[in-house]
């Protein structure tokens, strides 16, 4: 018995010799094998010591799992836990390369526009598969992010888009900051948690972020993030118009064959890239000025095309590019038609002929709804008599104005004790309020109409309701420029047109003004032939004589005008008001 346990005992220590020496020699031909392989790659990345570390590990790991290589005997389960793909021989999963970004094709330093970057978009994910019923995961199934894609080149970043996800907004300033990008797990917001967990080492990252948004945005992170401020330090403005030349006039024809070409539109001729200009030009909203809103442009571009297909032009005219503007206008102006529609059934009151005192087309309104804007005149009313209280502007009473408004109605004072008041107290009572106007009210576009209706009310010199009004004023009577001014021209021109043009209507506007006006054809060609008028305006004693046809009146060297103009009726007004207040005040004592 002894004798068998010890030669059994010398057979197990033979066969372990065996499979010593075996696996020896597997280590030998495979260490031959794998150091054949991997010399041209430490060749090829002797510089990398990253690489060659790496090289020299999965080398030490392939001899020792090199058993795995070989042919498993039959009912001997698998040396990998986790299994290979298909068409993979076993263990060869373990050494693969997980391509996180190949950049090898890409011209140039790459650049990346991220159009969703939530925070497992930005700087990458670990995907999760089911092995046995339960969640997990290894180093193939990490992903790379936008960060990755963009690593040596430039993210393009939408400010508003990283801030909706706070979780993406950390992140992006935390990689910044510390120049490299970590993949992590899962967070807490993981509604089950994987069975195996991975922590990549963090990646060298080298890249420029832009960030596009508002000035109002840049702001508010500016004074509310202090790291804001560190880690996007250069600020770049970009101008929504650019100067009308000659070569920005061949920019937007070239960005208009660029449009045709790419998206196979017909072709637009010279006369169509000309009021595609104009329009550029009516975005800005100035004579000298195109916009930079290409993205109206196209729009404008491609409605123009599929006009000039349906009309069975070969090219696109300027007609077409018009019939698309005039579409345009239809599906945003229902509001503006039931606005006109008020006033031509008269439930708004504004009147287009005759003369009245105290009374003024006042042009102040301006409604916007999303991109369409159209201006809607308004009916402006004075009231003066005797009293102390000054200038009271009903809607500041009400708080329906708002602080430019009330520093526009104030200036008026202003201008009535300068011009009036050098040598008599301005002693009045007025109240001016916008009619039919219910509710908020802002600018100051109104405080010359309010103040010619002021005047008109003093002098008792009637004004023409057939002119509307704009334009800013200051304490000295000089017309300032306001905005808007084309929507509010063609605001009144819509309601003169309903009536039927009578060929002695039009607008005062301030002569700033002139170079913004970018009126549509059918106006342009009624002030051609004189049907309706644009009258440019620097003071307001030119817009009197035209309101009023009476000469305004200039201040003689005794501080009083001349009979019969506006000034001096206006003048009169209030030195009788002055005196009737003071024997109110201080009547005669009797002494008999």
């Amino acid at each position: 018995g002894d004798a068998l346990e010890e030669a059994l005992r010398s057979v197990r220590q033979r066969q372990k010799q065996a499979k010593e020496q075996l696996r020896d020699l597997q280590r030998q031909v495979a260490a031959a094998v794998v150091d054949r392989e991997i010399a041209d790659l430490r060749t090829a990345y002797a510089q990398v010591e990253a690489i060659l570390h790496y090289l020299d590990e999965a080398r030490a790991d392939i001899l020792d799992q090199v058993s795995a290589f070989l042919p498993q005997e039959e009912g001997q389960p698998p040396v990998e836990a986790a299994p290979s793909r298909a068409g993979e021989p076993p263990g060869v999963r373990r050494y693969a390369v997980n391509v996180v970004v190949d950049n090898g094709r890409t011209q140039g330093a790459p650049v990346v526009v991220a159009d969703n970057p939530i925070y497992t978009n930005l700087v990458g994910r670990i995907e999760h598969e089911v092995r046995l019923g339960a969640l997990a995961t290894d180093f193939t199934l990490i992903k790379g992010g936008d960060l990755h894609r963009a690593n040596g080149g430039y993210l393009v970043l939408q400010a508003l888009d990283v801030l909706a996800d706070p979780f993406a907004w950390q992140a992006l300033k935390r990689a910044l900051q510390n120049r490299q990008v970590a993949i992590e797990e899962l967070d807490s917001r993981a509604l089950i948690a994987p069975t195996l967990t991975l922590e990549p080492e963090p990646i060298p990252l080298d890249v420029k972020v832009i960030l596009m948004g508002g000035p109002e945005l840049y702001d508010l992170l500016y004074e509310s993030d202090e790291n804001f401020r560190e880690t996007f330090g250069v600020r770049a403005d970009f101008d929504t118009e650019m100067e009308w030349t000659p070569e920005n006039e061949q920019q937007i024809a070239l960005f208009i064959a660029a449009r045709c070409f790419e998206e196979g539109l017909t072709h637009f001729d010279p006369t169509g890239v000309g009021k595609v200009v104009e329009f550029a030009s009516r975005l800005v909203g100035d004579q000298g000025k195109l916009s930079t809103r290409f993205g109206a442009i196209a729009d404008l571009v491609r409605e123009a095309a599929y006009w000039a297909q349906k009309n069975g032009h070969a090219l696109v005219t300027a007609a077409d590019v018009m019939q698309a503007i005039d579409e345009q206008t239809y599906r945003s102006n229902l509001l503006e038609e039931r606005s006109r529609q008020a006033v031509e059934q008269g439930l708004i009151f504004i009147d287009t002929a005759g003369a009245v005192v105290g009374q003024i087309n006042g042009l102040a309104a301006i409604l916007q709804i999303g991109d369409y804007a159209f201006g809607q005149p308004q009916r402006i009313t004075a009231r003066t008599f005797m009293g102390r209280l000054g200038v009271v502007n009903i809607e500041r009473e009400v708080a329906l104005a708002g602080p430019i408004h009330n520093k526009g109605v104030m200036i008026l004072a202003g201008y009535l004790g300068g011009q009036y008041a050098q040598g008599q107290p301005l002693t009045l009572s007025a109240q001016i309020t916008f009619e039919q106007s219910y509710g908020g009210i802002e600018g100051d576009s109104a405080a010359s109409a309010e103040l010619y209706a002021l005047i008109s009310s003093l002098s008792g010199y009637p004004l023409r309701q057939d002119i509307a009004v704009t334009g800013s004023v200051n304490q000295k009577g000089e017309i300032q420029p306001i905005g808007a001014v084309t929507e509010k021209v063609e605001g009144f021109y819509a309601v003169c047109k309903a009536r039927g043009l009578t060929g002695t209507q039009g607008v005062m506007i301030p002569a700033a003004n002139v170079r913004h006006l970018m009126l549509r054809e059918g106006i342009v060609q009624a002030v051609a032939e004189g049907k309706f008028h644009i009258w440019p305006v620097r003071t307001i004693d030119e817009g009197l004589e035209l309101l009023t046809g009476a000469p305004a009146g200039e201040r003689g060297p005794d501080g009083a005008y001349p009979e019969g103009t506006v000034h001096h009726a206006a003048q009169k007004r209030l030195r009788e008001w002055a005196e009737g207040m003071a024997r109110f005040e201080h009547p005669p004592v009797d002494r008999q």
